[in-house]
């Protein structure tokens, strides 16, 4: 929904997402508008000039006159930057949400990856990555074992949330209402679905059962309302430095909130076929020194789809895209 303003009058743009319109469909008496929420997606406010000459009326005259977005239908593209109340007046910072790469229990990819997480789907890739790892050549480096999610060679995916500032000093604790107790997590259903983190062994890792999703939508996007303790972290117990006074664990310069630890399990169609691999990813080549069964000695051929996980705030909307890549060897 858009509002337009068209010199003078108010014009209220209205439309159904594919979701909204297939509820009123049904014409079963379902369709009820229960709740909303407001967004400033097109809204730039560095526009926001303190200089101006003219005086403190023009200082946000380029932000009222900033053109407003029309209704589209799309629901992953649209209110991405919703607005919230606070009953607070005298917050200065707004908490955000960080991938964390800091901690050695969630490093990202950076051989193949380009700084994504990666994410072997079945055990075939999986082994060429850790003989990779463990034998000591160049390195295929930091992965997630799609297969078993629960590896003690697999990394986690960590997101950390807090008050990104050093004005004010990391030992305080987050205001209550700024403080994210619930996560949704969106991922492309065809590709994987998630699970906890935390390194298991043996027949444990294999175990580990992908939680449920919440909603799947039109465009298999599936949403996952993450909020107990093997997913949502408190970070009170968490030492903030080590002895030399070097910041760890935590990817937030101030005061902390909690921090969401989740893993990938792959899914059956990319562990089984390389349909969607040819359609939608492409291949790339490495040339390893691992010479070891399942190694990459010589050079290996993998297919490969990027795409992004998203992580949002229940509390205060915030979004983070997370860029994934899921690899499965020749």
């Amino acid at each position: 929904m858009g509002f337009l303003d068209n010199s003078g009058d108010i014009i209220l743009d209205a439309v159904l997402t594919d979701a909204g319109r297939k509820r009123l469909a049904e014409g079963n008496g379902s369709f009820r508008i229960a709740k909303y929420a407001f967004g400033d997606d097109e809204v730039d406010y560095s526009n926001y000039n303190a200089t101006n000459s003219s005086g403190s009326a023009y200082y946000d005259l380029e932000i009222l006159q900033t053109p407003v977005l029309e209704a589209f239908t799309n629901n992953t593209a649209s209110m991405k930057s919703k607005l919230m109340t606070l009953t607070n007046n005298n917050i200065l910072y707004l908490p955000i949400i960080v991938l964390n790469k800091k901690d050695d229990t969630c490093q990202v990819n950076t051989t193949i990856g380009s700084g994504s997480h990666v994410v072997c789907v079945d055990t075939d890739t999986a082994v060429a990555f850790q003989k990779e790892f463990i034998t000591g050549g160049t390195g295929l480096g930091f992965f997630i074992d799609g297969t078993q999610p629960g590896s003690n060679v697999s990394r986690d995916i960590r997101c950390d949330q807090g008050l990104d500032t050093k004005e004010v000093p990391a030992t305080y604790k987050i205001d209550a209402e700024l403080q994210e107790n619930q996560y949704i997590v969106e991922i492309d259903n065809r590709f994987g679905a998630i699970t906890t983190g935390g390194s298991l062994v043996g027949p444990a890792a294999a175990g580990k059962v992908a939680q449920s999703f919440s909603f799947i939508d039109d465009d298999n996007v599936a949403s996952y309302y993450l909020s107990t303790t093997d997913y949502v972290k408190s970070t009170d117990a968490e030492p903030i430095t080590n002895k030399t006074g070097d910041e760890i664990n935590t990817a937030v310069g101030g005061p902390r909130g909690t921090h969401l630890v989740f893993r990938i399990q792959s899914s059956t169609n990319l562990r089984t076929s390389t349909f969607l691999f040819e359609r939608l990813g492409g291949t790339f080549g490495f040339t390893g020194t691992v010479d070891a069964p399942d190694g990459c000695s010589g050079t290996c051929t993998f297919y490969y789809i990027d795409t992004i996980v998203r992580v949002t705030g229940a509390t205060t909307g915030y979004k983070l895209d997370i860029p994934v890549r899921f690899v499965k060897k020749q």
